[in-house]
Formats: C-alpha cells, sequence, structure tokens
C-alpha cells in the first residue's frame, strides 16, 4: 500500500468542498488539548490500533497529522493504518504548525 502525503491546500479543499473523512491527531492526549485542528479526533500513536476499531470504517478516507514536518507520528500512525486495511488513509505531514503558520485557528 502506497503512502500519500497532503499539503495544507489539499486539506482545506477537502474541508471547502465538504469531502466526507475523518481528521485524525495522533499526538498524545494532553496535545490534542491544548489545541487541535478543528473536528481533529484524536487517537494518540501508542492507541491507534485499539482506537482505530472503535472510530474508523475500513472505508473511511482517513487524515492523519501531528505536530509538524520534524514529527514522525502521523507517517507512523499512516503506515500503521494502511497495514490494517485503511486503504484510503493520507498524511497531512505539515501538521498543527503549518495549520497555525498558515493563520488558521486551532480549537481546545
Amino acid at each position: 500500500m502506497k503512502l500519500e502525503f497532503i499539503t495544507l491546500e489539499d486539506l482545506l479543499e477537502m474541508i471547502a468542498n465538504k469531502e466526507n473523512f475523518k481528521l485524525v491527531e495522533v499526538l498524545a492526549k494532553e496535545e490534542y488539548e491544548q489545541g487541535h485542528i478543528p473536528g481533529a479526533l484524536s487517537l494518540p500513536l501508542d492507541e491507534l490500533e485499539y482506537l482505530a476499531k472503535k472510530k474508523l470504517k475500513k472505508t473511511d478516507t482517513i487524515v492523519v497529522y501531528c505536530a509538524s514536518y520534524s514529527c514522525q507520528a502521523s507517517t507512523k500512525a499512516a503506515r500503521k493504518l494502511l497495514d490494517l486495511g485503511y486503504s484510503r488513509t493520507l498524511d497531512f505531514k505539515g501538521g498543527k504548525r503549518w495549520w497555525r503558520h498558515a493563520g488558521l485557528e486551532l480549537e481546545t
């Protein structure tokens, strides 16, 4: 299964077009609670396998993100989800840092 990265523009386009997808933050719960991209679910990387079964469907389009380009959690999460059979998983590599850099708000 091929890992696909998306840009901030791709993510904003998906949101603007009201595409049906699940946005997933894979950082620790504490980091999620300090601020996350609006509408994101919290599925920390260390609990991903367990929580994915409860919160996601194999047919969902899933966009995972973490803190920034230097953070590897979203790529690890995307690979794990692909291995588990979530074939429409995308990695928003820029994460929260890109979101804020673009002047967009996080929600708490």
